[in-house]
């Protein structure tokens, strides 16, 4: 019985994957696609025949880094079942779909400098098909109840608070006479996030693999973020000026216009222009709204109290190209929510580009930025940036606010892990840069006398 590390592992955020093999199956937990530059993406060809040989896959939640790299399974002839839950499968579809058409798109793009170039042509990472072909091998998982999932392999689903449909997963392996429980955490969400449920601690596991994206400290309180928000909003709307927010489409999209809602019920912004201005986020928060039932009791109040779309006059979604060409020309004071949350790709790289150089336009980021990524070197107070070829000066202002962020913080991350020590599990941190692993590895010692290993990419685990 082992496990070996595909992703996630050796200090990379991205690319969650993880391979779980006994006498009898091999189950794949999470599929995902690496995400940062040149490196990242040579990293998503990687062991492509050996992941496809596999009994099973489950996915903890939708995003593309837990999720990117399952059509390149189909691509490679991987015809087996796919296990989520209901609304992570729904997520799932949105995303692969997206992250399908930008690699077509890419390529063509890069074609066309190879053809002039007398090189040819390379095909895309996978196609829209290849995505399908994956697609129609989701199985629903539901929340709680225990599921077969390959011979000897049974797994059990439950909230993990990160994002709609999100799970940690507990496998329990059967393999010659043993028996071991294995947990995954997936991303946990912190617990002061509005709009869904908390995450639900497991209580039993021979071995666990923890995220540990913010392990070394702890997000600002959501209501001190959220006052913040409030008054960078405000004086920017005093100001008449623009404010582009890079948004996650899925999660960060949902969170921030119902923040806005609950600003302008309670009066504390006037209402003003609001433009979210990416398809994706408009069909993720249409998902959102047919799963109430994932919702915390909080939201649940809000949206009965009143409907929310009284709230949101002011709010334009902006699904076609021709109306997101056409924000250009509004003036301030507006909100521009657009993708891609780490600024590298989608529209919200147009929007930067007419901005970034005016003094009098605010950037918000309400996310991770991924090393090599464009928001990255925003957060890190770049001067200039390169967007499309073009070097354009940072001149708008930029603002940080780390307490909107999906993922746990150190204290959370621990709370979670502190109702499976009792049990002196094995720890693995995974999904979190080198030194976050190295603050939370520190934590569980000293709390809980627990040695926490911070595994390398494809090391493997023999149980």
């Amino acid at each position: 019985m082992k496990i070996t590390l595909l992703g996630a592992a050796g200090g990379e955020v991205t690319g969650s994957c993880y391979l779980v093999e006994t006498d009898r199956a091999r189950v794949l937990v999470d599929c995902g696609m690496f995400q940062g530059g040149p490196q990242a993406e040579a990293l998503n060809q990687d062991r492509l025949p050996e992941m496809a040989a596999v009994s099973a896959v489950v996915l903890t939640h939708a995003h593309l880094d837990h999720t990117g790299r399952l059509p390149l399974l189909a691509k490679a002839g991987y015809a087996g079942p796919v296990f989520a839950t209901p609304a992570t499968i729904e997520m799932t579809g949105l995303i692969l779909r997206d992250a399908a058409k930008i690699q077509t798109q890419d390529a063509e793009r890069h074609n066309r400098v190879r053809q002039r170039a007398g090189e040819p042509a390379v095909p895309p990472l996978y196609t829209v098909g290849d995505a399908e072909r994956i697609l129609g091998q989701l199985r629903p998982a539901p929340y709680r109840e225990p599921l077969v999932v390959a011979p000897g392999i049974q797994a059990r689903f439950v909230e993990a608070g990160h994002m709609l449909g999100s799970a940690s997963i507990q496998l329990t392996v059967e393999d010659g006479g043993r028996q071991k429980v294995i947990a995954f955490s997936g991303d946990l969400g912190p617990k002061s996030a509005p709009i869904l449920r908390e995450f639900e601690p497991l209580t039993s596991a021979d071995v666990v693999f923890l995220e540990s994206t913010y392990g070394d400290r702890d997000h600002q309180p959501f209501e001190a973020t959220v006052a913040e928000f409030v008054n960078i909003v405000h004086d920017v709307v005093a100001q008449r000026s623009k404010v582009l927010v890079p948004t996650f489409a899925v999660g960060r999209a949902q969170l921030l216009t119902a923040l806005l809602a609950w600003a302008f019920r309670e009066k504390k912004l006037a209402p003003f222009p609001v433009f979210l201005d990416s398809p994706m986020a408009i069909e993720a928060s249409e998902i959102y709204s047919r799963h109430p039932e994932l919702y915390d009791d909080e939201m649940v109040a809000f949206l009965k109290a009143r409907p929310i779309g009284l709230d949101l006059k002011t709010l334009r979604m902006t699904a076609r190209p021709d109306e997101s060409r056409a924000i250009n020309g509004v003036p301030g004071p507006a909100m521009i929510m657009a993708g891609s949350g780490m600024c590298n790709a989608g529209r919200i790289l147009h929007h930067l580009r007419h901005n970034l150089w005016d003094p009098q336009a605010h950037v918000l980021i309400v996310g991770y930025q991924g090393h090599g990524t464009l928001g990255r070197q925003l957060v890190d107070g770049a001067r200039k940036v390169s967007i499309f070829g073009e070097t354009i000066a940072v001149a708008a202002k930029v603002h940080t606010l780390g307490g909107f962020s999906a993922h746990a913080g150190q204290s959370d991350l621990l709370a979670w892990f502190a109702a499976l020590a009792p049990a002196k599990p094995r720890v693995l941190l995974t999904h979190g840069e080198n030194p976050q692993r190295a603050a939370l590895g520190q934590r569980i010692r000293e709390l809980h006398g627990l040695s926490a290993h911070a595994p390398k990419l494809h090391e493997v685990i023999e149980l």
